[in-house]
């Protein structure tokens, strides 16, 4: 293992507090670039994507995984774990956090779809919450092995309504406000298991509870009033916010406040957000009187997102939706007109180079004038402290100066 210096800084003092982080889910990024897309700068020079973004202020990136996308037919269905592993890896090596979002899924998992994996439909409920717990432990072990230790860990896509409900089709295990006290206290005992493997395997990662109910405040709530209840054990409050979907920035405004209000001491992520720069992507509300289907819309949409989000202090993460969308050369249907990405320049649109204005510099440290104050213990960027030194590749503070394992 070689270690350098990568910048000499002041002494510093670890606050992790002010540390933020923005980027997308680009989990189709290793199927685009094998058709061979290419990703340019505004200019139209051709870029590494991973070490573009970087260089445009993006420091962490989301990647989902099923665990056998191979029964789907949809071409973006496709992350599975030797996947994952290679594109976690090569997102750390950039220096960016890894965000991984398990789906618990041979396919889409959302409200609507959360259907138990074929290999796992038979298993009773006790049989599940351990299999969920090997299967987590499992996969985050081989990504440790694989240099892609995630830093962030959903355990869960959008389960507002609960997960691994069943074979297609089936209501019986669904999560409503009204529904049986059962069915929540299943849900419960599986998270708790998903959670306990992530404890064991990744200590350091923070794990994040994600809900898409943004436009209804009161079941928000009810729902982490809930995790609270259960004594869940997680860190992050991950939101999905699209305005066709969710309403408008006044909407957003009142579940940030309401969450807020709740002192749950959790920070909030937007986990997922986008804006169309072309035509409707099928929601059921119309923002374009604020923000038209065009690049401009598109850029001031995530410049106002920005400005509102920025506003709430206990807001530390932003990540667009499949922002690498790019010519798409047999890999995808066009259904996603939200991406980053001009399909026919292969140049990124403009509202790209607004998401370095969540972050503004934020590196988690703040500078002081004396160095007197040492500290020998290794330190990752959000501030958790590591056991002897680091083996993962990555950026670290030590003796108050960041270094780079490589």
């Amino acid at each position: 293992m070689k270690t350098t210096i990568l910048s000499i800084l002041l002494a510093v003092t670890i606050t992790a507090a002010g540390q933020k982080y923005v980027g997308g889910d680009i989990s189709m990024l290793t199927k685009y670039e094998n058709a061979g897309v290419v990703y340019k700068d505004k200019n139209g020079q051709q870029v590494q994507p991973l070490t573009f973004f970087k260089e445009q202020g993006l420091n962490a990136m989301r990647v989902r995984l099923f665990v056998d996308p191979s029964l789907d037919n949809d071409k973006a269905v496709c992350q599975d774990l030797d996947y994952v592993k290679v594109l976690g890896k090569r997102i750390k090596d950039q220096g960016m956090a890894f965000l991984l979002d398990f789906h618990y899924s041979d396919t889409w998992a959302d409200p609507a779809k959360q259907w138990t994996p074929n290999a796992w439909k038979d298993l009773s409920d006790e049989q599940l919450c351990e299999q969920i717990y090997t299967y987590t432990k499992d996969c985050l072990q081989q990504l440790k092995d694989a240099g892609a230790a995630p830093d962030f860990i959903q355990t869960g896509n959008e389960i507002s309504y609960g997960m691994l409900w069943g074979v297609e089709g089936t209501n019986d295990n669904r999560c409503y406000t009204n529904s049986s006290s059962a069915n929540w206290n299943r849900f419960m005992n599986l998270l708790k298991k998903a959670g306990q493997a992530c404890r064991e395997e990744c200590p350091d990662a923070k794990i994040i509870i994600h809900s898409e109910r943004t436009p209804k405040p009161n079941v928000l709530t009810d729902y982490f009033d809930r995790m609270k209840n259960a004594s869940i054990d997680y860190d992050i409050i991950g939101l999905s916010y699209y305005p066709e979907h969710h309403g408008n920035l006044a909407t957003l405004e009142t579940a940030l406040t309401s969450l807020e209000n709740k002192n749950y001491g959790k920070d909030i992520w937007i986990v997922e957000t986008g804006y169309s720069y072309s035509w409707s992507i099928g929601g059921e509300y119309d923002y374009t009187g604020t923000y038209p289907y065009t690049e401009e819309g598109q850029r001031q949409f995530t410049a106002d997102l920005v400005t509102k989000l920025n506003s709430h202090s206990s807001v530390k993460g932003l990540f667009w939706w499949w922002p690498e969308d790019n010519g798409n050369k047999g890999v995808t249907n066009s259904w996603w007109n939200a991406a980053l990405y001009n399909h026919s320049t292969g140049k990124p649109y403009a509202a790209f180079y607004e998401l370095k204005n969540f972050n503004d510099g934020s590196t988690g440290l703040q500078s002081v004038k004396s160095a007197d104050n040492r500290d020998s213990a290794w330190y990752s960027l959000n501030g958790q402290r590591i056991e002897g030194t680091p083996q993962a590749k990555g950026i670290y503070i030590n003796n108050n100066q960041k270094r780079i394992v490589r």
